[in-house]
Formats: structure tokens, sequence, C-alpha cells
């Protein structure tokens, strides 16, 4: 009970050295995406350090159609120095459940990873000092949120540990199964040469098609066309698995739409999508964030027609990671989870975790009880026999 009490009051963070200096000068909270976008546009550039799941175009695209629809309020934290340069930026959103105020990252269940956006030297250098400044200066905020939700946070990002580490936390419900491309790998230390072999007999099949191809979505025209086909045929799928439609919750077509046709500063966009059609129909997608090191896929489906039967999804992955290898990427990952086709491709783990901070008196016992929630379900999703009980229960109870 010492140790759950711990995580859940100041000690949060860890204890501040006597006499330490922290950088942090100043933690102000926006609640406007616009007054916050200057700051985060530039804490995004390449040359700092964020994922491309904290982009503002696809978190922005996010709460204006999703956010907003569940009555989430953007809780911006922007840390600053003395000279008021920015160190980092906390992408949240503030909603109200179970009497508290929580602070979650936004993006909800559509981003794979939630990070801060760093000043890189910062994000490198950062210590316990800074940590616990920064956790000072959003309790001084407490009249606006009573705990932050902190989930599926990377250990670290393009080789840098993320300084968040620093506060209390917890391994997350799900590892993420990654792919790890050395410099200069080979094809075949990616994917086997038996399995590539066994994906050329199947493509065979394909081949015939007319107009059969592998590309990338690049016009605002093939984009609309490729997700018309997308949101026609993903229901249909989720249902034969009989699985809930996450794309049919309010403003969920609307942010993919809306984040997939976003042009990015380098001509690219903040989403994505990878295609193998013909010229009849649409076969495969695979859609993504990329930042130049790195690939996380988001969605995919593929067709209903009996082109499914020769595995178009695995030939498209086969397709991306040699994609990818070429351009010098050095990891891939296929999202939360651990799906078998997964297991095909990615023969790591990546661990993330979560931080459950309260930031008011009354949000203590809320941290504590999201702390306890999510161990149970780690538990479970971690027991073979326990899964096998859930799976049935979810099972019987859609009977």
């Amino acid at each position: 009970m010492a140790m759950m009490t711990a995580a859940i009051d100041g000690s949060d963070a860890p204890a501040k050295p006597a006499g330490a200096l922290s950088r942090i000068a100043d933690v102000e909270v926006l609640q406007d995406l616009t007054a916050a976008e200057p700051v985060w546009r530039t804490l995004q550039q390449p040359e700092q350090l964020s994922t491309p799941y904290q982009r503002f175009d696809l978190l922005a695209a996010w709460q204006r159609n999703v956010g907003a629809a569940a009555q989430i309020s953007p809780f911006i934290v922007v840390a600053r120095d003395a000279d008021g340069h920015p160190l980092l930026l906390l992408p949240l959103g503030l909603e109200r459940a179970h009497g508290l105020r929580i602070a979650r990252f936004l993006g909800g269940k559509h981003t794979t990873f939630n990070m801060a956006l760093w000043q890189q030297d910062f994000a490198q250098r950062a210590t316990a000092a800074d940590l616990a400044a920064l956790l000072d200066g959003l309790r001084g905020h407490a009249d606006k949120a009573d705990v932050l939700a902190l989930r599926q946070q990377p250990q670290s990002w393009n080789g840098v540990v993320n300084p968040l580490t620093l506060w209390k936390h917890q391994p997350s419900v799900n590892d993420c199964p990654l792919l790890i491309i050395a410099p200069g790998a080979s094809p075949v230390s990616l994917i086997s040469n038996s399995f590539r072999r066994r994906l050329k007999s199947k493509e065979k099949k394909l081949q015939p098609l007319a107009g059969y191809r592998y590309g990338i979505a690049r016009s605002d025209a093939e984009i609309d066309a490729v997700l018309d086909w997308f949101f026609a045929v993903k229901p249909l799928r989720m249902a034969a698995q009989k699985l809930p439609d996450v794309f049919a919750e309010p403003g969920v077509a609307g942010f993919i739409r809306e984040a997939c046709l976003a042009k990015l500063a380098d001509g690219g966009r903040a989403i994505d999508i990878h295609v193998l059609q013909c010229d009849d129909e649409v076969i495969a997608i695979f859609a993504g964030v990329a930042d130049g090191q790195r690939f996380s896929m988001m969605f995919n489906t593929y067709t209903l027609s009996d082109s499914a039967r020769y595995s178009p999804g695995l030939i498209l992955m086969r397709n991306i990671i040699d994609h990818y290898a070429a351009l010098g990427y050095s990891a891939i990952d296929l999202g939360i989870g651990s799906d078998d086709y997964k297991r095909l491709f990615c023969k790591s783990d990546e661990q993330v975790f979560d931080s459950f901070v309260a930031l008011s008196a009354r949000g203590r016992l809320g941290a504590a009880a999201l702390a306890a929630a999510t161990r149970g379900k780690r538990l479970v999703k971690h027991n073979p026999a326990l899964m096998r009980l859930a799976q049935w229960t979810r099972g019987a109870l859609r009977r």
C-alpha cells in the first residue's frame, strides 16, 4: 500500500535534490489549439524530439472531429525556460469522468504512442529537478485538472530516453511488436527467403490482374477514393469478426479523412496510405505515420473479393518493409497488440508505459484506481488462461 501511495502523491516525480536547479521557469496551460500552434510546430521540427503521432496536423484534426464531439477540451501544457524559450509541450485534452477532471493525451485510441514534444537538448539532459518542476507547475493549475492519465508512452524515441520515465510509471496493458532495421540490412535479414517465396507464390495469382501495383496514395483524389473504399469495407470486415466498428464512432471518419489529406511542410501527409490495387479494385491498404526514421501503422483492411484468398495484406506488408528499408529507416511497428500476422514480421517487442499522476487532493484516489485497473488488464492480457476466459465472456455477452 505504501508503494501505491508513493505513486499517487507528491512522489510521482523523483525527489528534488536540495539546491537542485531546473531549466523550467514557467508552466502554462493553453486551452486553445490556435494559441498553442506556434510553439507546437516549433517543437515538432525534425531537429527536436517528438513522434509523428503528436504532429499538430494529426491531433488538431482529431480534436476537431472526435475530441470536441466527446466533450474533451484542449489542455496543452507548455514549459519554458527563464528566457521564455519552449522546452516541452504536452498535447493533452481534459475530460470529466467519475467526478474527476482527467487530462489525457489527445488522439484517444487512434494513436499507438503518446509523448510530449521536446526541445532536443532539454530532452537529452532532463533531470529529476526538471521533472519535479514540471509537476509543481502542473499542480499550480490543479483548479483545471485532478489527474494526469498518460498512457502508451514509449520508453525512448529515436535513441533518446523519454524524460517522463523519471516519473513513477508502470507497464501499459500491451507491448508493441517491432521490426528493427539495422543499417544496410539485407532483405533476407528482414524477411526470410522462405517466407518471401511463399508470398511470391501467392502474388503470382494477383499479378495477372490488369494494372496490379503497389504504391502510396499521393493526390487528394487518390486518397479520397481509397478512403471511400476503406469506409465501405472495414465495417463488413469487423462485423465478420464480431468486433465493434470503431470507425463508426462520432467524428472518427472525418478525423481519418482530414489527417490523411493534411499536407506537411515537406510535402508528405500526416497519415500515409500504402495501397495494393489493380485497375478494378483496391486489394489492401495499410495506413500509418512516418518521420524519416520509423513507420508506425494505424489502420488497415483488405478486399472482400476473391483476391483475399492470396494474403494481400501480407504481400502489402512485405512491400512496405522493403520500401522503408530502402529509405534507410531504422524501425517499423505494426501497432499495439499481438495479432498473429504481426509476429510474422516483428520479432522484437517495444515496451510502453503509463503514468497516473494526481494533481489535486481529490485526484489521488482516481489516480490509484486508474493505475490498478491498468495493472489488472495487463495481468489478463499476459495470462493465457485469463485471456481465454475474458474472450469467452465477451463472446457469450454478444450472443
